[in-house]
Order: C-alpha cells, then structure tokens, then sequence
C-alpha cells in the first residue's frame, strides 16, 4: 500500500504555504501603505467632525448655493459645475498615473516619461482650479474666523434658522471647509513634487539601469489614495 501523500494534503508546518505570501512585498511599498493607512486616520478624522457638526446643525449652508460660480465665465446660476470639472481632472490624473505604472511594467522608459507628465499637468490643473475656488469664496467673505455679512448670508441658506443660527454654521463650515480642503490640497501638491523628481530620474534612466520601475508604482499608490480622499471630500461638502 503506497505511503505516499499529495502535495494538497500534506500538513503544512511554514507560516504561509498557500502560494506567494501576501507578505512578500517589497519594503517600500509595504512602507507606503502603512503611511496611507495612519494618513487614511487623519482625513477621517476630520470628516467626521465635519459630518457630525453638520448632522447635528438645524440649518446649514447649501452646496448648490454656495458652489455656483464658474471663475471667469459666471459668478452664479452653475452650482457644482467647477467642482465637478476640478473632480474630472484629477480623475483622469489618477487614470494617466495607471498608465505610467503599467508602462514601467513594460519598461517602456518614453511612455512612462510622457503619462507622467500628464499626471503632473492634472494635479498642477486641479490645484490651479482650487486656487481659484478659495479666491471667490473668500471673496464671498468666507475665510477662517469670518463669514459673509448677515444680510448677504442668507442666501446661502435655504430656508428657515435664525440669523444667530446661520452665522454660526457658517462660520464651522468655513474653517472646516477651509481646513480640510487646504489639508488635502497640500497632499496633492507634495503628490506633484514628488512626480516630478520620480518623472526626472525617469528621464535620467535611474529606473532604467535598476531594471525596474517600482518607485513609479510606489508614488502611484501615493497618488491613487489623494484621488480616493477627494471622493469623500467632494461627497461631503458638495453634494450632502
């Protein structure tokens, strides 16, 4: 009677012996994702104020009445249309650093080159559009510490709440707003620094000559979850 035991039934004695182990990635990355995941903490953090104070307000400023303007084209009457074009910027960004990745996959040194500055273009663009936003709010009379005169704030409210009720609100939502947006905006242009050194060393052939492209992917992991973050910002300030 044979002895003989097959390979899916043979006790296994190593830590992971069900294929590659989930743990077997390089340090760097793995490094990358727990910076994510404690910056992940952070943002929460800080929507969840923002959601809590917002839940528990009887009146609060409207999205559709406060992002109405387009800069330079018209100061109402197209609520969410710029934050929507902002939004479709970086997601596309976000689409042209999956190319870069890809490319470097396939050491193709000029494709990567080329996506990665399309990459830096977008954040460049997004950053540029929101410079534009916080000018007009702030035009507004929106800033930390200050909101718009109480005759000019009530349209910025749908109906209902009294004066002391809407300058207060008023108030949390700007320097949330400001905070959060402002916090997150940095993200994004250290994101653009960052790939612009990694698309010159591109250039130089510093990946090339290492016979691989992983910092490319480990910025893009960086970058991804900027994109991700401003869903939930967009979806909390804009569109509830």
């Amino acid at each position: 009677m044979s002895t003989a035991v097959s390979q899916i039934d043979e006790v296994k004695t190593t830590p992971w012996s069900g294929g590659r182990s989930p743990f077997n990635v390089e340090y760097g990355k793995i490094m990358m994702w727990f910076f994510l995941l404690s910056d992940a903490f952070t943002f929460s953090s800080l929507l969840i104020s923002y959601g809590s104070l917002r839940f528990s307000a009887s009146v609060w400023p409207a999205a559709d009445k406060v992002f109405q303007s387009v800069p330079g084209v018209t100061d109402s009457g197209a609520p969410l249309v710029f934050v929507g074009i902002m939004t479709f910027i970086l997601i596309l960004s976000s689409v042209t650093m999956v190319l870069a990745v890809e490319a470097g996959h396939r050491n193709a040194k000029k494709e990567v080159i080329g996506w990665m500055i399309a990459t830096v273009i977008g954040g460049f663009m997004f950053l540029g559009c929101q410079a534009l936003e916080w000018s007009h709010l702030h035009h507004e009379g929106f800033w930390w510490g200050s909101t718009p005169a109480l005759e000019e704030l009530g349209k910025f409210f749908n109906e209902g709440g009294t004066e002391a009720a809407r300058h207060m609100t008023a108030q949390e939502f700007a320097n949330l707003f400001f905070t959060i947006t402002g916090f997150h905006g940095f993200h994004v242009f250290t994101g653009v620094i960052i790939n612009i050194i990694i698309t010159v060393n591109v250039m130089l052939g510093t990946y090339e000559k290492r016979g691989s492209y992983l910092m490319v992917e480990k910025v893009g992991l960086y970058w991804h979850f900027v994109d991700l973050v401003w869903v939930f910002v967009f979806t909390f300030f804009y569109l509830v």
